[in-house]
């Protein structure tokens, strides 16, 4: 029962587990290796498990990424800290393998048992491992020391500190870019435990010369180095040993550095502060925003709001109408949608930094267009942000402008583009409120109730309960449900059903009073219509109503007509109404 109790498992069962030709096994087996090593005691699983374990480094990956994983965790079952450098032997030999999640998983969990070393321990036994895997002769020993400097760093004597430094600059120029790439992506963090003078006298020049590297993967990784080396810097040291750099990483000819330049442009601007901002970033940010690229052009329109509030408070209304509102415009008519969508979802935030006058004459144009955009998306993220423009400017202003377009919208010939418009109702509704809504957007609302596709039926039917949801039953009673059971009577038997569609979607929000008063004496009567269609969606609207009424309406009003209905000579209103009897319990 080898399946039985976990406690009891032997060395032996483990040993033929991890030797068995199923990997599922072998998997199951390192995942219970905590239980093994508890039943095992500390002694043991350091003598017999540990050395095990780093002999048997030959599998697949998904069996050394557990292994690599569960060894984080095994500081107490190997005897607490004293003896935390026997977990380092297995991890070495994982920090070297070829599939880099199991190095990386490595890595990490020597990050996290380094900090469990005593520092005699981290310079005796953790430091000499980073100084093989530095100096190992595969380049995958090599990145995974990358990782292991910034740990041990900070607790270890000056000389030890000198030879960490030395080997991570050595490291900065490895002949195998994946190295480079790993020291590049390691950098900032490096920077971070280091004394001012180093950053200044080892890191600077290292800096420098990765974001020249020849290999782009490891210029775009010195970018997202360099916000953390400038958050470091005294200002004054800034301009001399940053910005000659970002500055050539800004105008880079691989569009992937000049990407993550853009990408990490309001973490950049924040520490390089706001003298430089002026000076540099922001014609910077303005060759960003007309990048040959879109991808570029993308990140950086995200930043737009971002980086417009960043700017420093005297000069910012200046700085954004001379240099970046002329780019914003341009990027309004983009021959990328991601372009204009990225910048549809941030470009309403301008109006609260530009206040009245300036979004009136300058941003609504620009919204407008936007807001007739044939990209969905470009359309959908200009409705969803209009309440900070509203703050700004005001229902009216902004009623005047901004909803004939809306309305165009709602009427277009397309009738996607009017489902579209539909969609986003609700959310209109709850920015604008609801005496807004009664004024403009009402009738609208209605008149999709009508259209002649169904699918804009459909979906007028479902903004209306939406909207009940929002403004309340009570609104529902004097606005919504009168217009809806006026169409009643309707000649055409289409809108006829519509008032039944309408009614199974609004009974639940209006609730039992407004249901059973006013919806049902018209579901009722409608029994009698011409059109079988009708009399069986009065069924199907019973059977949808009916948890809503009382039981003494069910009995006296609704069982009859369905007795009624189940009689019919048509079919199917036949069927109908014999379910409604049988769901409705009336039988």
């Amino acid at each position: 029962g080898a399946d039985g109790d976990d406690s009891l498992y032997p060395i032996a069962v483990l040993i033929d587990e991890l030797r068995n030709e199923d990997v599922q096994l072998r998997l199951n087996s390192i995942k219970k290796l905590s239980t093994i090593a508890l039943a095992l005691g500390v002694e043991r699983t350091r003598t017999e498990l540990l050395p095990f374990l780093t002999d048997t480094i030959y599998d697949e990956d998904e069996v050394l990424l557990a292994l690599a994983e569960q060894l984080g965790n095994f500081t107490m079952l190997v005897g607490g800290p004293e003896y935390v450098h026997c977990l380092l032997p297995p991890l070495e030999s994982l920090a070297t393998v070829e599939e880099t999640v199991v190095r990386d998983k490595a890595v990490e969990s020597l990050r996290k048992i380094s900090q469990e070393h005593s520092p005699v321990d981290l310079e005796v036994h953790f430091e000499p491992l980073v100084k093989r895997l530095a100096s190992g002769d595969w380049f995958t020993s090599r990145t995974s020391a990358c990782g292991l400097f910034s740990v041990c760093y900070p607790r270890v004597s000056s000389t030890v500190k000198a030879e960490i430094r030395q080997h991570f600059r050595t490291l900065c120029s490895d002949d195998t870019p994946m190295v480079r790439r790993a020291a590049a992506s390691k950098l900032g963090e490096f920077a971070k435990v280091l004394e001012l003078d180093y950053v200044k006298s080892d890191i600077i020049s290292l800096f420098t010369a990765l974001a020249s590297d020849e290999q782009d993967s490891v210029r775009l990784l010195a970018v997202e180095a360099c916000v953390s080396i400038a958050s470091l810097l005294p200002q004054e040291d800034l301009e001399t040993l940053v910005m000659p750099t970002l500055r050539q990483a800004a105008e880079d000819k691989s569009w992937r550095v000049r990407y993550m330049v853009a990408d990490k442009f309001s973490e950049l601007q924040k520490a390089v502060g706001p003298e430089i901002t002026k000076n540099d970033l922001v014609p910077a940010f303005q060759n960003l925003l007309k990048d040959c690229e879109a991808e570029v052009r993308s990140a950086a329109a995200k930043k737009v709001k971002e980086f417009c509030e960043n700017l420093p408070e005297d000069s910012r209304e200046t700085i954004i109408m001379t240099h970046i509102l002329s780019c914003v415009k341009e990027l309004v008519s983009d021959t990328s949608q991601h372009v204009k969508s990225a910048l549809a979802s941030v470009i309403m935030g301008l109006s609260t930094i530009l206040g009245k006058d300036n979004t009136v004459e300058h941003l609504l144009p620009l919204f407008l267009a936007q807001l007739k955009d044939e990209c969905p998306e470009v359309r959908l993220n200009i409705i969803s942000n209009l309440d900070c423009v509203n703050e700004v400017i005001g229902i009216r202003q902004l009623s005047q402008s901004l909803l004939p377009a809306i309305v165009e919208l709602a009427e277009d010939a397309k009738w996607r583009v009017r489902l579209a418009i539909i969609e986003y109702m609700p959310l209109l509704a709850g920015q604008l409120g609801v005496e807004f809504f009664d004024e403009k957007l009402n009738t609208l609302c209605m008149a999709w109730l009508i259209d002649h596709v169904y699918a804009i039926r459909e979906a007028a039917t479902c903004n209306l309960m939406k909207l009940v949801e929002k403004f309340g039953a009570e609104w529902a009673q004097n606005t919504i449900v009168p217009k809806v059971l006026g169409m009643a009577n309707d000649p055409n038997y289409l809108h006829r059903m519509t008032t039944l569609f309408c009614i199974n979607s609004l009974s639940e929000a209006c609730g039992q009073d407004i249901t059973t008063k006013h919806m049902l004496p018209v579901v009722l009567k409608m029994s009698n219509d011409q059109v079988a269609n009708v009399r069986f969606n009065v069924a199907k609207s019973l059977q949808k109503i009916g948890p809503v009424l009382d039981s003494s309406a069910l009995q006296t009003e609704v069982k009859p007509v369905l007795e009624k209905l189940a009689t019919d000579t048509d079919m199917d209103v036949k069927y109908f109404a014999q379910e409604a009897i049988r769901v409705l319990a009336l039988a």
